[in-house]
């Protein structure tokens, strides 16, 4: 029957949920109960087998100790050396009574029985049980559960020496009614002690404290193996008992068992009760709640409709609506809410779509936004053949004002260079947007190329604009890509990727603006392929180490030669290292390369020891080399492998490289500085030449760069600042080198100047090792060898 009435609708939901919570909840009060009581049950049968196990030692100790106490007695081993039957009965009966033994027995080192204090077994017969006289033999003493006739004895055997074994004394308690009475005592468990024979079809009781009929049932009951866990039930004599059976001993011909139980009807009988309890009190439950329920279904209904109208207008889209909030219950708080949310949804929309499209930190377009803007245009092309510009800007600094300045005003900077570009465009179709970072872009519709390089001069000149950030005046530079299409290609990803391709060019030549050109691609693709085969070139013996001397002026002597790595490409021929180095270091691997330099370095040094040849040999180190922590262990490792002395090597280090981290730098300089390594200052004059770092910089030597040296004679402000350099050097305790020597007028000329080393083409081309020895032999300058 379909129940129409949206408050008939509640009772009658609330009413079946409240029944159905209810049968779950009795259901499992009674399963939890029942399990609970299940496992009361185990645990305390668990708890009956230990205090048996306990008891059960407890009198194996009594039976040991009262046994050493008698076998110790020097009369009683007296009575025995003798053979005084009557003392030897006497002492066995008196002791046995102190401990209320029920079993006292003496028995010869031949098995055979000296006394019986009960006088069940005559004098002379073989013992019983001789594997425990092996056992205790072996251990000093044995004790078991044991049947003696129809009885069953707990049986401690101990030797009786004098020193050596002279006979064995047996004692044992009778486990009987009264033990299993005082087992149920202390556990609350029904008890049971039985035995089977191989032979025998059933159980025989021995001591229990069920009620007779119910022991007897048990003999039958009970199956040939019983089970040794607590979680059996045994039906006996129409009542349910959970048992635990603990075996006794097994010999070959019969099986002693424990049984522990309780009675399940008596375990589960207070839960009964409990149950009657909780399913009135249900009863009384489900009642109030129908009552309830259906007084607040009937309060609910009346403006349900309302809100319902409300929901349908919403739903269509129209926020213009409000439902009535005079009500101060919950329903006028759903009233209210609605109103709150019709609000909010009006307002997330917009909020949506301005999110979706709109940078948050600039307000221009974002990246998506911009992605449709450069589809549309694409499309465009595609339908009329028109064409049009994309522009990729990367700013110059950003990350240092990230870095120095913090976030916020990076933030700042990036608003501000979003106005300004904005603020430059003519046209309303022209499109300028943040993409990530410090990365804008612009979309021209319409425009070739030379008008896109119009509007990057105009961008360039209104960043040229001093920014104002946290009270300092910044200059924002930027680099510019420019593609064309479709000129440069028709896709939305090869236009953005070539353009910051132009982009990278522009950033790496400081030229402002790029347009992209395909050689850039194949250049790009070049440089990938030759890093990819550059660990190859290392792995496998392509790279050559090359030597250019130095000449010591004031004495025409071959002192120093600078080794220049070269790659012998099997294809390509002799690589450059401007074609490989700058992709290295920006990579990484220019850290294996500085360790093939230095080992292959060392290997040819080592040779020319042996040749007596003193040279120091020059190494370039990069800067991605100066600010590895590593670097300093890894001379002292290589230089302990050939046994080199500290002026075998002279190290060159560009100040740009010192002044990319200064403080790490540093701290790498006064290590290898500690190690006696020679230190000198490549192409000095073309970094930042800070002398305040000068000074503090553990070097020994400056080099002037080449572009000062080379055309110093026919330039009088190069030969300055020249002479200045040396002058400078000399005053601060450096020696001075000067490399791009190309004729002899300047050689003559840094010669007059003072000037200590000499470098350049003038003297030698880099040379390989063996040439390198053979042209020093033939050279004007002095090769000077070891004595």
């Amino acid at each position: 029957m379909k129940i129409r009435k949206l408050h008939s609708r509640l009772v009658f939901a609330f009413g079946l949920l409240l029944i159905v919570v209810q049968i779950i909840f009795l259901v499992s009060i009674n399963t939890v109960l029942s399990k609970s009581t299940h496992d009361d049950i185990r645990l305390s049968l668990t708890a009956g087998e230990l205090v048996f196990n306990l008891l059960r030692e407890d009198n194996t100790q009594q039976l040991v100790q009262s046994s050493s106490i008698l076998s110790s007695d020097f009369a009683f081993r007296g009575a025995i050396a003798s053979g005084d039957s009557a003392t030897i009965a006497s002492a066995l009966s008196n002791h046995g009574a102190r401990i209320d033994a029920d079993l006292m027995m003496l028995v010869g080192t031949d098995n055979r029985l000296i006394a019986d204090a009960l006088q069940t077994n005559p004098a002379g017969s073989q013992f019983e049980f001789p594997e425990l006289i092996e056992r205790a033999e072996s251990q000093g003493r044995a004790s078991a559960m044991v049947m003696a006739g129809d009885r069953l004895y707990q049986m401690v055997v101990v030797p009786v020496r004098a020193p050596l074994p002279i006979a064995w004394l047996v004692l044992g308690f009778h486990i009987d009614e009264k033990f299993a009475g005082n087992l149920k005592t202390l556990t609350t468990l029904d008890v049971s002690f039985l035995s089977r024979r191989r032979s025998a079809d059933r159980w025989q009781m021995l001591a229990s404290t069920l009620p007779k009929a119910t022991a007897l049932e048990l003999t039958h009951t009970l199956p040939a193996v019983p089970t040794l866990s607590p979680a059996s039930t045994l039906a006996v004599a129409g009542e349910d008992y959970v048992t635990l059976s603990s075996r006794l001993e097994t010999r070959e011909d019969i099986t002693m068992v424990a049984v522990l139980q309780r009675s399940l009807h008596q375990a589960l009988t207070p839960l009964r009760r409990l149950q009657m309890i909780l399913l009135m009190v249900s009863g009384l439950s489900l009642l109030a709640a129908l009552l309830a329920s259906d007084r607040i279904a009937r309060s609910i209904t009346r403006p349900l409709r309302e809100l319902s109208s409300l929901a349908e207008y919403i739903q269509r889209g129209d926020y213009s609506r409000t439902a009535a909030t005079d009500r101060v219950d919950e329903i006028g708080s759903l009233a209210i809410a609605f109103n709150h949310m019709n609000t909010g949804l009006a307002a997330r929309e917009a909020r949506i779509s301005d999110l979706a499209y709109r940078d948050q930190v600039t307000g221009l377009p974002n990246r998506r936004l911009f992605n449709d803007r450069l589809k549309q245009a694409l499309g465009v092309v595609q339908r009329t053949g028109t064409q049009f510009s994309v522009l990729l800007m990367d700013l110059d600094r950003f990350k240092e004002v990230n870095d120095i300045l913090g976030h916020g005003s990076g933030d700042q900077l990036l608003k501000q260079v979003g106005e300004r570009l904005q603020s430059s465009l003519m046209r309303d179709s022209d499109t300028v947007a943040r993409l990530g970072g410090d990365e804008f872009a612009l979309l021209l519709p319409g425009s070739d190329a030379a008008g896109a390089i119009n509007v990057a001069q105009k961008l360039l000149i209104c960043l040229e604009e001093p920014v104002l950030l946290e009270g300092q005046k910044l200059i924002a530079g930027g680099s510019i890509g420019i593609v064309t299409c479709p000129e440069q290609g028709d896709q939305n990803e090869v236009l953005l990727r070539r353009a910051e391709m132009a982009m990278y060019v522009a950033k790496r030549n400081n030229s402002g603006y790029v347009v992209f050109d395909p050689i850039y691609e194949e250049q790009d693709e070049q440089h990938l392929s030759l890093m990819a085969e550059l660990r190859h070139a290392v792995d496998h013996g392509e790279l050559r180490l090359f030597y250019q001397p130095k000449v010591d002026i004031a004495s025409s002597t071959i002192t120093q030669a600078e080794a220049l790595v070269r790659w012998k490409h099997p294809r390509r021929g002799l690589v450059p290292p401007n074609l490989f180095i700058p992709y290295a270091e920006n990579t990484g691997f220019i850290r294996a390369i500085t360790r093939w330099v230095i080992e292959e370095a060392l290997r040819q040094r080592r040779i020319w020891e042996e040749q007596n040849l003193p040279l120091t040999i020059s190494i370039n180190i990069s800067a991605r080399d100066l600010i590895n922590t590593e670097l300093p262990e890894l001379f002292a490792g290589l230089m302990r492998t050939y046994d080199a002395a500290p002026y075998w090597l002279s190290l060159e280090i560009t100040e740009s490289a010192i002044m990319g981290n200064p403080g790490r730098a540093m701290t790498i300089l006064a290590r290898l500085h500690a190690m006696q390594l020679h230190l000198s200052i490549d192409d000095f004059g073309t970094g930042y030449s800070s002398l305040a770092y000068l000074k503090k910089m553990p070097v020994s030597e400056i080099k002037i760069d080449q572009s000062f040296v080379t055309n110093m004679e026919t330039d009088k402000d190069d030969a300055t600042i020249v002479r200045s350099t040396i002058d400078l050097g000399h005053n601060m305790g450096l020696a001075v080198v000067a490399e791009g020597i190309e004729n002899a007028a300047t050689m003559q000329m840094l010669s007059d100047m003072g000037c200590d080393l000499a470098q350049g083409y003038y003297i030698s081309r880099p040379l390989a090792a063996d040439d390198f020895v053979r042209w020093a032999e033939a050279s004007p300058w002095k090769l000077v060898r070891k004595d």
